[in-house]
Formats: structure tokens, sequence, C-alpha cells
């Protein structure tokens, strides 16, 4: 029996705010201190803006989840500027770590009336059923995934959101995508997904739900 198709109507966040010049700016052809909505960020200057917005793809799947369960959306640098705080992100002068999956986990849990889950190991397979339960995942993948023939060098890297399945491919929103096919919706076929998944994320689902 083939499993039903199940697509949650989830906003779409970039880790930019101008999702419409992500291309621009991931090719070096306009510096993200440029973004003309850089403000919107929250961050105190345009420098600070351009260093954290390379690095915001956990925190805009997290917005995206927050809009999509009816929860206030805090500006991307309040998001990160709490991650620091719980030692999520752990920055090193120009060099961040993070985004550190347990203590993360363990602040959205504490910060919001949702249940975050650090998963270390998890298969395709438990990501389709929890999606299909109606949890939201934050997926560890290589950020070429936007460019589906492309055999990246490594996994990893790189969090989207797993928004949707259906039996031919797993549909998410990719914080660093490119409009207009692989920022919202994007379908990534079963058989591709290995060449680009970590096999490792955080599942997110409200506190309402029951999800395995």
């Amino acid at each position: 029996m083939t499993p039903p198709a199940v697509i949650h109507p989830v906003p779409y966040y970039a880790q930019w705010e101008s999702a419409d010049l992500v291309p621009r700016i991931i090719a070096g052809e306009l510096d993200a201190r440029e973004d003309p909505l850089w403000q919107k960020s929250g961050a105190a200057s345009a420098e600070e803006y351009a260093f954290w917005s390379w690095r915001l793809c956990g925190v805009a799947c997290l917005r995206m989840a927050l809009d999509h369960w009816g929860q206030p959306v805090p500006p991307a640098l309040a998001v990160a500027e709490e991650c620091v705080a719980a030692g999520a992100y752990v920055r090193r002068g120009d060099r961040v770590d993070g985004l550190i999956y347990a203590p993360f986990a363990e602040y959205v849990s504490a910060r919001w009336p949702l249940r975050a889950e650090s998963r270390p190991e998890l298969p395709a397979p438990e990501v389709r059923e929890a999606v299909t339960a109606g949890a939201l995942v934050m997926l560890s993948v290589h950020p070429s995934i936007r460019d589906l023939p492309r055999t990246p060098p490594t996994r990893g890297g790189h969090l989207v959101l797993a928004v949707g399945v259906t039996a031919e491919a797993l549909i998410i929103h990719n914080p660093s995508g490119f409009p207009p096919h692989t920022q919202r919706f994007a379908e990534i076929p079963w058989p591709a997904l290995p060449r680009f998944y970590a096999a490792r994320g955080i599942i997110l689902s409200e506190w309402s739900q029951t999800v395995k």
C-alpha cells in the first residue's frame, strides 16, 4: 500500500532577510551587508547581520516551525542570541560552533510549547513517519542539496526543514535554496536523499502531538 502524501502548509523563511537575493549572496555577487532588509533581522549593524546570516539555517528552520504552529516569531538575531546563551551556538572570535543539537533541543522545549528531540541517528524512514504524524524535522544535509545532480564531497553541514512527504520524495523548505524551485516545498527524491543527508536531525512537534 502506498503511504499517503502529507504536506504541511509551513510558511517559508530564508536565512537571509531578502529571500530573492540568496543566489547572488551565495555566489558572492552581493555582500550580505548590502541586503536591503538586514535591519529586520534585529542585528545591531549590517556587519553583525552579515556575520550571522551565513550561520542561521537552523534559526530559519525554527522560525518556520514557530510560524506554522502559531507562535510569536522573534527576529533571527534575537533567536541566535538566545541560542548562544543556551550553548547551542558557541562563538570563538570569527568562528561559530553549532548548531549543537542537544542544547538547542533543550532550549526550544523550554522556550516554547514545542517538543524538540535531538536525534544523532535519524534514518530516512523515521523522518517519513515523523512528518506523517504531524511533526516537522530539521535535517542535516549538504548545502548543495539545492543542486540535485551533484554528488557532494560530504554529507551534512546545513539544516533544512522537512515539511512533507510523498511516495516519491521528501518535501523540504531550504533556508539557502534558490527561487523559484529550491526554497519552498522543494522535492528531494527518496533515492537522492542519502547522497546529502547525514542521517541526523531534530524532530519538532507540538506538545499535543504524539510522534513516534
